[in-house]
């Protein structure tokens, strides 16, 4: 055999080898608020919304999720939707009135995402507000409604008085964790303040919550 082949056939089984391999997969939390279940949830407010129920709607608002006695794990998989409801003006920022517009999760009280949302329709003649997701704020490079799965759902509030509708994202996030208690906190830093009611201007809410624990061999 060619020196060269059989030194790189060596080197793909050493590498291969020392891969992780996912041992196991233990989901330990799936939550759609169909049944308005809080359980292990700490300012938890469930509403109505698009035919469905769903954890929100907040403005200076937030929700805790604590799970107890986790089995042993290497990692936390963390997925759901999030509604952006109207008027999100992204990192757009005028003095103490409006923005930036930003929404957070922490894992442990440590930040993984810290991120501004615009939910405008960005066409020609108009001033499309950025927004940092999919990056972390103070990023403003990004579109409004980028890396959005649906943009075409209705508002939280009256379409007449807020015309901007609600877009989908699909958050993901995998987290290096291996301790017996987790925390996961979502939270906003929404500021509009010429208006009367402003959680009917904009805010937020989350559905189909699931978290999984990944054991590596």
């Amino acid at each position: 055999m060619n020196k060269l082949l059989l030194l790189s056939f060596t080197f793909i089984i050493l590498l291969s080898s020392c891969a992780k391999t996912v041992q196991n997969e233990v989901q330990v939390y799936s939550n759609d608020f169909e049944s308005a279940n809080l359980s292990g949830i700490t300012g938890g407010i469930i509403s109505s919304f698009n035919g469905s129920k769903v954890l929100g709607n907040y403005n200076k608002g937030e929700f805790n999720l604590t799970i107890n006695d986790l089995p042993k794990h290497d990692l936390v998989d963390i997925s759901f939707d999030l509604y952006i409801h109207d008027s999100w003006e992204g990192v757009q920022q005028i003095g103490s009135v409006s923005g930036p517009d930003i929404w957070a999760m922490n894992v442990d009280r440590k930040s993984y995402i810290y991120t501004t949302f615009a939910n405008f329709d960005c066409v020609a003649g108009n001033f499309c507000p950025p927004q940092s997701y999919p990056g972390d704020y103070p990023a403003q490079s990004n579109n409004p409604k980028t890396g959005a799965s649906r943009t075409d759902l209705p508002g939280f509030c009256s379409e007449a008085s807020n015309p901007n509708g609600t877009t989908l994202y699909k958050i993901h996030k995998s987290v290096s964790h291996s301790d017996k208690m987790l925390l996961i906190q979502c939270l906003d830093k929404l500021v509009q303040t010429n208006v009367t009611d402003q959680k009917c201007d904009e805010s937020w809410s989350v559905d189909n919550l699931v978290v999984k624990v990944i054991k590596y061999n």
